[in-house]
Parts: structure tokens; C-alpha cells; sequence
């Protein structure tokens, strides 16, 4: 039977990795992010490349975006990585990844995806609920309200830097 260690060896400091293409990072990705904060001493944002999606925000634009957003907050880094998550997760020191769950399929897609990558890895992933008043919110929805000229602000995260968002013909 494995031991979890709790903290890495080398720095003694707990480091937990949330992966997401965050095409754009939503308020309900903040609210992942503020409250799993606490349980960790430094919390990479890691935005990944999926080949199965095409980009609405560059990746430039996406790392600006969520830096800003954190940018009073010393314990968060945003990093850009294209491979395996746990790939980026080994780079970067972190024992843990953190995944949010919104809709009950998500759950069954995570919980396979946090046994893969911890017999692959012996990484742990943590699970964090959605808040329901954020249980509606998704990327895509954002996206496609955006490109169909609607206000998405209540969808964003308060510090988002807006004119980072695509132009539209709307």
C-alpha cells in the first residue's frame, strides 16, 4: 500500500496544479481557485492545450487574463504547458491536481481521469463542487453568449481584463 506524502521532500511546501484550457476562465474557475487556496502553499493555474478544441482566446491572452485576476495573490502562478497534466504537474513540484466538478458527468470523467493519473504518477486529485449559483457556468456557454453579442461580465471573473476577449461582428 502507497504512503501519501503531504509535502515535497525537497521544499517542504504543499504545491497543487489546476489544469483547464480556461477558453475563458470563468468565475466559477475563480471560485475553484480562491477556495482551494488555503489547503495549499503555492497553486499553479496550468492552462493546457487541447488539440480537440479550437482556441476562442490565445494562449497569450489566457495566461494575461488569469494573472490579473490573481495578481494580489503571491501563492498563485500561471503557467502555459502543452503534454500530459501530470507532466506539467512534475514539472512544476506538485503533488496534488485540483479539478472542479459542475454536473454529475463531470464527476464520472474526473474520477476516471484521477485514477489514471495516479497510477501513472501516484498524484493525488482533489475534487472541488461547483457553487450552485456557478453550476450553470461554462466556457463554451460563456463563448458562444460572447460571440452572439451578449454581456458575459456576470460570468467573469471581477479582475478579467474584458478587451482581452476576441472581437466580434456583433
Amino acid at each position: 500500500m502507497k504512503t501519501l506524502q503531504c509535502t515535497d521532500d525537497k521544499k517542504g511546501e504543499r504545491v497543487a496544479i489546476f489544469p483547464g484550457s480556461f477558453d475563458p476562465f470563468t468565475c466559477g474557475h475563480e471560485s475553484i481557485v480562491r477556495r482551494a487556496l488555503p489547503l495549499f502553499d503555492r497553486f499553479v493555474i496550468a492552462i493546457g492545450v487541447n488539440s480537440d478544441k479550437r482556441s476562442f482566446m490565445s494562449m497569450e491572452q489566457r495566461k494575461a487574463w488569469i494573472e490579473k485576476v490573481f495578481k494580489d495573490d503571491p501563492n498563485v502562478e500561471v503557467i502555459a504547458y502543452n503534454g500530459m497534466t501530470i507532466e506539467a504537474a512534475h514539472a512544476v513540484g506538485a503533488q496534488f491536481i485540483v479539478r472542479g466538478v459542475r454536473l454529475i458527468q463531470d464527476f464520472e470523467n474526473e474520477k476516471h481521469l484521477a485514477e489514471v493519473n495516479r497510477d501513472l504518477s501516484g498524484i493525488e486529485t482533489i475534487l472541488l463542487y461547483t457553487l450552485p449559483e456557478y453550476s450553470h457556468i461554462s466556457s463554451s456557454i460563456v463563448r458562444e453568449l460572447y460571440l452572439y453579442g451578449q454581456d458575459v461580465s456576470s460570468y467573469l471573473p471581477k479582475g478579467a481584463d474584458i478587451t482581452l476577449l476576441p472581437a466580434t461582428n456583433k
